[in-house]
């Protein structure tokens, strides 16, 4: 019987695998390198504002995300919408929508796609026969991971103007990269899941306050109250098999869960857990935050397109401000900007504001600032599904957690919660039986005992 078990990371995917953990009444340390819990997504101060370092939505078919949050005692802290509507906005263009309709999938979304004027007409007739073909394609099938999205659009009659102006809207947003540089297999999934087969499955949620209050506060509350104990600021340098366990920094446990990023796990892992030489390649995520004067956009986000901008969010009630408006630009697949000064960005992107949104003219700029992940996801690129761990290593008691290991999702929050219930399950399993339900391999490795 697994006495205790170490949870290495407190992202989401460590928070998920602590508290099932602890749930089921196994002894829990939960290791985080930062001061806080949150991992990705947190909060900080500026000023008089509550900041996100970057503006995160999930969609009604994220059940574990929503189930977590259920744990957490937070349901009450999101908004879901009740009804999928995105306003697309374009420069010298009049918002567009794409709503669904109350009729079964794929029913849901013809009136908005046969409407949808930034294509021709022959480019949505197109696009509504390669969304039915998409929903056969079998993601799980190696060569679905192996070809690209882009090579896929393209020969099934996908122009530049509809991978752009449809396609990418939502790819980028959810994927972190565009269709050229994505897996079919990953994009099948967004689009299969989130669009294509349960009408509600695409509606939107997002906080309604920080993102610290959502996720880091309240996990630690509920971990403590669980009889887990949390360290933060307490990075983690090595984990190491011993007779019967292992050890984390020469502490002893029974069971590990690494809920860390995959090039701290090389770091700090047993030589061998992953392959020699395993890197699996990042993408960035920046976002702009502006605070304005007045009043410039009259719903809670739009969609953009034809413009630098990709998705612009009101975070005004979030961030505590009482006059004007904070919006937040989130800009995925960022290699071109991320490395970009701020004062660029801010001559560049400011005009596009106003050409999106005519409100913003003339409007005064109280704060402008830029919030910038580097390595905010993997790279969904073609192959990169045979790139990426299952949660059972080939060591007894040792388990990967993080929304980089083998999912079936891309790196989205329900991808990582999805990673930490699946470690955890692997931990409790183990626990209960001598077993692991997963089909890790009892090998021994550095004197590890089976």
């Amino acid at each position: 019987m697994t006495r205790t078990v170490a949870v290495i990371g407190g992202g989401l995917a460590g928070l998920t695998a602590a508290l099932r953990c602890a749930d089921a009444g196994t002894r829990v340390t939960l290791f985080e390198g930062r001061p806080r819990l949150g991992g990705l997504t947190h909060s900080f101060r500026r000023g008089d504002l509550d900041a996100d370092n970057g503006q995160h939505v999930f969609l009604r078919c994220c059940t574990a995300y929503l189930a977590l949050l259920e744990r957490l005692g937070v349901t009450g802290s999101v908004t879901v919408q009740p009804r999928m509507a995105i306003p697309v906005v374009a420069p010298g263009r009049s918002p567009v929508w794409l709503r669904r309709d109350p009729l079964p999938a794929p029913l849901h979304l013809a009136r908005s796609l046969v409407g949808y004027t930034p294509l021709s007409v022959a480019d949505r007739l197109r696009f509504i026969r390669a969304a039915l073909a998409l929903r056969g394609v079998d993601r799980a099938a190696p060569a679905s991971d192996e070809q690209s999205f882009g090579s896929w659009l393209a020969a099934h009659g996908q122009s530049p103007r509809a991978v752009a102006a449809m396609w990418d809207l939502v790819g980028v947003a959810t994927l972190n990269a565009t269709a050229e540089h994505t897996s079919l297999a990953l994009a099948a999934q967004v689009f299969q899941d989130g669009l294509l087969t349960t009408a509600a499955a695409a509606d939107i949620g997002w906080s309604l306050v920080p993102l610290s209050e959502l996720h880091g506060t309240p996990a630690a509350e509920a971990l403590a109250a669980a009889g887990a104990e949390v360290l933060t600021s307490a990075k983690v340098t090595t984990v190491r098999p011993a007779a019967g366990g292992w050890h984390v920094d020469g502490r002893p446990f029974d069971q590990v869960v690494s809920a860390v990023p995959p090039d701290v796990a090389v770091r700090i892992l047993p030589p061998g857990v992953l392959p020699e030489g395993f890197e699996l390649r990042t993408a960035p995520i920046i976002n702009v935050h502006v605070v304005y004067d007045r009043t410039v956009l009259d719903r809670p986000f739009v969609a953009a397109i034809d413009s630098p901008a990709q998705w612009v969010f009101d975070r005004t009630a979030q961030s505590g401000l009482t006059e004007g408006q904070y919006l937040a630009v989130s800009l995925s697949a960022a290699d071109a900007f991320v490395d970009v000064p701020v004062a660029e960005l801010r001559e560049w992107l400011l005009p596009a504001l106003e050409d999106l949104l005519p409100a913003a003219r003339g409007a005064r700029v109280r704060d402008f600032f830029v919030t910038r992940e580097r390595h905010a996801t993997f790279r969904p690129a073609p192959g990169v599904g045979r790139l990426r761990p299952p949660a059972a290593t080939a060591l007894r008691g040792l388990w990967l957690a993080g929304a980089w290991t083998a999912t079936g999702w891309p790196a989205t929050m329900e991808g990582a919660v999805r990673s930490g219930e699946t470690a955890a399950a692997g931990v409790l399993d183990l626990s209960s039986t001598g077993r692991a339900a997963t089909g890790s391999a009892m090998s021994t490795l550095d004197g590890a005992t089976t």
